[in-house]
């Protein structure tokens, strides 16, 4: 499953967040940093799941998506403590 979210962070802040979040969840829960890259970084976990966490800065925010076959509540959990961008307001005339 994927998961999207937009924050106001930079790219790089979000993935030293990830690294400080996934290692820290209880037991079988718990992920650690296995590859990374500029935009990525990715985990593997119990059972050799992985989590893949990918942040790119796009129109003035960070696009943060978040990849797992059986880790989707502790990526969800992960991306609520970023901080979301604000809206923009789309102005038709």
């Amino acid at each position: 499953m994927i998961q999207e979210i937009r924050t106001s962070m930079r790219p790089a802040e979000v993935l030293a967040a990830a690294k400080r979040f996934f290692p820290k969840q209880s037991g079988i829960y718990a992920a650690y940093p296995e590859q990374e890259g500029e935009a990525y970084v990715t985990f593997r976990g119990q059972g050799g799941e992985e989590v893949v966490i990918g942040a790119v800065a796009e129109g003035g925010a960070t696009v943060v998506r978040g990849s797992t076959y059986l880790f989707d509540q502790q990526v969800g959990r992960f991306l609520t403590t970023l901080d979301p961008a604000p809206f923009a307001e789309q102005v038709t005339e």
